[in-house]
């Protein structure tokens, strides 16, 4: 069995095993993501475990609250690399904490980064699972427009660097659709459902949402009980999100995302039975965010093991063409990125009707 480890109890009990600093969030906004996140990478390396391990070391997860603000995560994941706690870094949570966790490691171990990103931030030894705004709303937003009759759009999300990067984006795709943006907003978090009234007063056909976890909820939840119609488009929306909203009947609530849990492909078929018999029928729901963590963890061992080392020239050196196989399919790095099929998914009550893969 994998363990799972705190930070202080992996300081004091040194060990032979390779240590992954695991970094979601189990606290703050993205809170609900934790717990499918964390069952996900235990999945992944007690699979690697049963199989001999990686570089004949088994693997150890040591568990880092990427909830709290991002200098002080950076700072906690720097600290437990120095002291040689653990030498490498997995893990889902919003770019600002990704941010500053790849300024503190400076190239020092390798760092696999899940969920979907801004694009860039290209440095040594960090490698990207997710998707960027180009493959993960741009084709989606097309889509509104061409069948929704989408062409007035408000842009919405949490103040920091994802929302910014993304509606920038955003703002390019749409003036090339014929479309216009008629009212943008970021909130601080917490602040989600104070914008209600003017996104409602913009009177948009559709609304891109970048807003993440709690806030992600709590508007949705608000724009439903005021009556309002408009297409929403969500960034971040995943099966767990959708529970806390109460689900959807309106018909025009929609995420993008590479994984659900509803695909019915042979690998994600598989994956949820794996993961149904680990955790059982009451596990937290699989979710893109959590899956990706699985996808993490595999992918670090995967560079080990074509590197033959933990060293970050050495990772990076063979990192092109680097591949696993998760409930996605089968994944392989690109210029230290993944290109993978988005699935634009429509919520119907409780659970998530997949629209349309897009390449």
């Amino acid at each position: 069995m994998a363990a799972v480890v705190d930070p202080l109890e992996a300081r004091l009990l040194p060990s032979g095993s390779l240590r992954i600093g695991l970094v979601v969030p189990v606290s703050g906004v993205l809170g609900l993501v934790g717990p499918c996140a964390i069952n996900c990478a235990v999945l992944a390396a007690e699979e690697l475990n049963a199989a001999g391990g990686v570089l004949g070391r088994p693997l150890e997860l040591v568990l880092v609250d990427g909830g709290r603000p991002a200098r002080e995560v950076a700072a906690e994941v720097a600290g437990l690399v120095a002291s040689g706690t653990i030498q490498a870094v997995a893990g889902t949570h919003a770019s600002d904490v990704r941010v500053e966790v790849v300024a503190a490691l400076a190239g020092r171990v390798p760092f696999v980064y899940a969920p979907p990103y801004e694009g860039g931030g290209h440095a040594p030894g960090v490698y990207f699972l997710g998707e960027t705004p180009r493959r993960q709303l741009e084709p989606a937003i097309d889509w509104l427009i061409r069948t929704r009759r989408a062409h007035r759009w408000f842009l919405l999300g949490n103040d920091y660097v994802w929302p910014r990067l993304v509606h920038a984006a955003a703002r390019v795709r749409l003036r090339a659709a014929g479309a216009s943006v008629v009212g943008e907003g970021l909130a601080g978090y917490g602040q989600a459902t104070r914008w209600l009234d003017r996104v409602a007063g913009a009177r948009p056909d559709a609304i891109l949402l970048t807003l993440i976890g709690s806030d992600l909820v709590a508007f949705n939840r608000a724009y439903a009980a005021a009556g309002l119609g408009a297409a929403r488009l969500c960034g971040a929306l995943e099966e767990h999100g959708l529970l806390g909203i109460g689900g959807d009947g309106t018909g025009e609530l929609y995420a993008s995302m590479g994984y659900f849990r509803d695909l019915t492909t042979e690998p994600a078929l598989d994956f949820a039975e794996r993961y149904a018999a680990r955790f059982g029928p009451d596990a937290p729901m699989l979710n893109a965010h959590g899956h990706g963590c699985y996808e993490a963890v595999a992918m670090l061992a995967a560079l080990c093991g074509r590197a033959g080392s933990l060293a970050v020239p050495a990772l990076d050196a063979v990192a092109e063409g680097a591949t696993i196989t998760s409930g996605r399919g089968r994944l392989t790095l690109r210029d230290r990125q993944v290109a993978h099929p988005v699935h634009l998914a429509r919520a119907d009550g409780l659970q998530f009707f997949l629209e349309k893969p897009f390449l």
